[in-house]
């Protein structure tokens, strides 16, 4: 069985739900607090490819627009934004493998375990 990684934010509702999901199910995910641990590009690029979307799709747009970033279509560019502003990423961030979902809602997750 695949290690499974949890990109976790404590104060979020969805990522608390998506852990307790987890623990739930026996799994005991590899825990990234990733406010105080932010990925890396390569790390992002990675996770992207493993979710199958797009950077654009992995920012969150309340939080993105509250830091006055301007918009941006290029993919490097959004990826360097959410290494030097983690709290643009969506989250939770379930990983498995070469899949990863994001836990909205939490039960999402449950299609890569």
């Amino acid at each position: 069985m695949n290690k499974v990684t949890i990109y976790h934010n404590p104060r979020c509702s969805k990522s608390r739900q998506t852990l307790a999901l987890l623990n739930e199910h026996g799994i005991q995910p590899k825990i990234v607090e990733y406010l105080k641990t932010p990925p890396d590009a390569a790390t992002l690029e990675a996770i992207l490819k493993k979710l199958g979307i797009e950077a654009a799709q992995l920012i969150r747009r309340k939080e993105y627009a509250a830091l006055g970033l301007t918009d941006s279509d290029d993919p490097h560019e959004l990826i360097a934004r959410m290494v030097a502003h983690p709290e643009i990423i969506e989250r939770p961030i379930v990983v498995r493998g070469a899949k990863a979902r994001i836990g909205r809602p939490p039960e999402q997750v449950l299609e890569i375990l």
